[in-house]
């Protein structure tokens, strides 16, 4: 299994429009082959004093892929190109971090 950790920190206030754009795509990501799990996460609103937040502008993308086939399958994929152009100039920065079990 592939496991996808992606921290995505958009443009001051532009977090909400971003996520908008991330669920109206979640619907065809989690119909490809070799999905297993894909969503965004935030940080709760009362958090634990042992937390340490993200912040107001940043979401995390937690993903679980079948193989590194269906991953690479995904990136290619249209409606993540189009995605891509419609949160382009909305993101300020995007580490993706792909992992295998340990």
């Amino acid at each position: 299994m592939v496991h996808v950790i992606a921290i995505i920190t958009t443009k001051p206030g532009q977090r909400d429009t971003v996520l908008a754009h991330f669920r109206a795509n979640t619907p065809a990501v989690r119909a490809e082959d070799g999905c297993i799990e894909y969503g965004a996460a935030v940080d709760i609103d009362h958090p634990p004093a042992f937390q340490t937040p993200w912040g107001g502008d940043t979401f995390v993308v937690i993903e679980k892929w079948a193989s590194m086939d269906a991953l690479k399958a995904h990136a290619a994929a249209p409606h993540m190109a189009a995605y891509a152009a419609k949160t382009r100039e909305l993101v300020a920065n995007r580490a993706i971090h792909v992992m295998q079990d340990a």
